[in-house]
């Protein structure tokens, strides 16, 4: 075989193998326009109050308001100083910048214990209620460390709204 048909047929080869693997790679995320952050990301609302507009600025009617201070926001757009941004039901819209945070918090979904350690046989130190809003201390892949209410400890993912799937934060 000449060396242009081998290295054609190694590549096509590769590639058909390379479909029925699983990838270790991340997919590459968008990336914000102005930040150069990745899209979408979780932030949290900094302020008591926040208007959400229909459009990137004041000359846009504000739809409502957010009135949660540390309540986790997943931006999914940007634009000059604005962010569009969406809570855990999926409403949203443009919120000033000024007004997030990189502080990571979440929202419990269901009522869901705080153990010890990351495992579900250790020590539970506490009980959280759907609605309760938590800082995130660290996550790993299945596991995060929260606080909220004077308690800190571990909690599944499966139960937390603001925080990636697979998403570790140390």
């Amino acid at each position: 075989m000449r060396p242009i048909a081998t290295l054609i047929a190694l590549m096509l080869a590769v590639s058909v193998h390379a479909e029925d693997a699983p990838s270790s790679v991340p997919e590459p995320q968008e990336l914000g326009e102005v930040t150069n952050l990745p899209l979408p990301r979780f932030v949290s609302l900094k302020a008591q109050e926040a208007n959400v507009r229909r459009g990137p600025s004041t000359d846009y009617r504000i739809d409502w308001v957010f009135t949660r201070r540390d309540m986790p926001l997943q931006v999914t757009a940007e634009h000059g100083h604005w962010r569009r941004v969406i809570d855990r039901d999926g409403m949203g819209g443009w919120v000033h910048y000024i007004m997030l945070s990189g502080s990571r918090t979440v929202i419990i979904d269901e009522m869901t214990p705080l153990f010890s350690m990351p495992d579900e046989d250790a020590t539970q130190e506490a009980q959280l209620e759907s609605g309760v809003v938590a800082r995130i201390r660290e996550c790993n892949v299945d596991w995060c460390k929260l606080s909220a209410g004077g308690f800190t400890g571990w909690s599944p993912k499966t139960n937390l709204w603001g925080v990636g799937e697979t998403e570790v934060i140390d």
